[in-house]
């Protein structure tokens, strides 16, 4: 393992709290090891580099060309030093991100039920008019049917995970710092 690339990824379906508890866990790093943690929205990322919404790229070229862009941009975001990253809920999919984890990041599994995710979901206007919607079934069907689906991979990939249904984002904030393996904060 490079000990100059160990990042923490915050991996889960949308809804799970990644972003958020990703900006306060960069801060907290931040603090805990004296040196700073950027914190990096893979889905933002992919935004900046399109010039448009995820929803944009799914109606105009389809999932299999946002897929590819996001594997390019997860390729470069685990290379960056001292990084916590938010990784699209998909992301997980495509081998090649599962393998640019290994070795680079401490992988968290921020995991909630299918009701707290669309409960989340449909608070989030901003969430709604970004990402599409995957599938034609009822919202809490599609998102119970991909939770299904994409829990062997997440469980596969991720080195801790924490549920997010209950807890306020310091707490789960505080879970995943304890997680972390002590060389992610010695890096210095």
């Amino acid at each position: 393992m490079n000990i100059n690339l160990m990042n923490i990824a915050l991996v889960g379906y949308r809804g799970t709290g990644k972003s958020l508890v990703g900006r306060l866990l960069a801060l907290e790093l931040t603090w805990v090891t004296g040196s700073a943690w950027q914190f990096v929205d893979a889905d933002v990322e992919i935004q900046r580099v399109e010039g448009r919404t995820i929803a944009e790229i799914f109606a105009t070229d389809g999932e299999p060309y946002f897929r590819e862009v996001e594997s390019q941009v997860v390729r470069e975001v685990v290379t960056l030093p001292q990084a916590v990253l938010s990784l699209g809920g998909g992301a997980i999919l495509r081998a090649e991100n599962r393998e640019a984890l290994q070795g680079t990041c401490h992988v968290v599994w921020l995991t909630a039920t299918p009701e707290t995710i669309c409960e989340r979901l449909r608070e989030d206007e901003k969430s709604a008019q970004q990402r599409p919607r995957l599938t034609d079934l009822p919202a809490e069907e599609e998102v119970a049917r991909l939770l299904e689906e994409r829990q062997p991979l997440y469980r596969a990939c991720a080195a801790a995970m924490v549920a997010t249904d209950d807890l306020p984002p310091e707490t789960v904030v505080g879970h995943i710092v304890q997680s972390v393996p002590p060389q992610y904060l010695n890096q210095g």
